[in-house]
């Protein structure tokens, strides 16, 4: 019974910490270019009684043998990377990834993070930046004097000047690919780092390479299913209120066996 007690108390953290992940999708549900993740668990180390096999007589032996399990516990959060829903703004700076690939971001210190949210802005030299003032990498200038600005599939930027016809090519996006994104450190701010789990960024040209390509004035939504969360975080509560009631019964029945001398 005393076995009993902890086997169920790593039953409550594991939900406890299953229903920290569902929050964080359900409090995300409106984040552009946003994946939501589901925790994997896995059961703990078994407690062997009596090993199968084991002889009980001449030529006789246990077929199953007892083993007994020591609970349960978190092993990884794993990250969803299937597309979003699309959304019509008509910005001509807000940008949609559809297929595979992330938007290149230049850290201040350097380092190159990646995204999905394509909801970029002008600063005040007309560079391409983030919602928090990052710039896109490879980057993008475009003149304050422009009347038109047009971003092609294959993520090639042009703009069109007072009094010109013609259109200007001011520079070309570029997106990156992970052999295995799920691995990629999730950092804040919509943003990627890369692991050794990742494997190294391929960089290319969208549309190619199995890259997927741009659609300008479109934004990639929040991948959340809300419904599948309300469904999973009653699993979590059901799950979590039945081990509660593993460690009552227990609780229970050391009393009886104290109250026996009584």
């Amino acid at each position: 019974m005393i076995r009993a007690l902890f086997t169920a108390s790593s039953g409550m953290s594991a939900q406890q910490l299953n229903i920290d992940v569902i929050s964080n999708n359900m409090a995300n549900v409106n984040t552009a270019g946003f994946k939501k993740s589901t925790l994997d668990f896995e059961d703990l180390l078994y407690q062997t009684l009596q090993p199968a096999g084991s002889p009980v007589s001449v030529g006789a032996q246990v077929p199953t043998g007892i083993q007994v399990g020591q609970g349960v516990r978190p092993v990884a959060t794993q990250r969803i990377f299937i597309q979003g829903q699309s959304k019509r703004t008509d910005n001509p700076l807000d940008l949609m990834i559809e297929g595979d690939g992330f938007f290149q971001i230049l850290m201040p210190d350097g380092t190159l993070a990646y995204t999905r949210a394509g909801a970029f802005k002008r600063d005040s030299e007309g560079r391409m930046v983030t919602s928090d003032g990052f710039y896109l990498e490879p980057q993008i200038i475009i003149d304050p004097d422009v009347t038109e600005v047009g971003v092609a599939t294959d993520g090639t930027v042009t703009v069109r000047r007072p009094g010109q016809d013609r259109v200007d090519t001011v520079g070309q996006i570029m997106l990156a690919r992970f052999s295995n994104p799920a691995g990629l450190e999730a950092i804040g701010r919509s943003l990627f780092r890369p692991t050794a789990a990742s494997g190294e960024a391929i960089v290319g040209t969208p549309g190619l390479d199995g890259l997927g390509s741009l659609n300008q004035g479109y934004l990639e939504m929040s991948n959340v299913q809300v419904v599948e969360e309300m469904v999973n975080m009653i699993v979590a509560q059901r799950a979590y209120e039945v081990n509660s009631k593993v460690i009552q019964t227990a609780e229970d029945m050391l009393q009886i066996a104290n109250n026996l001398k009584r």
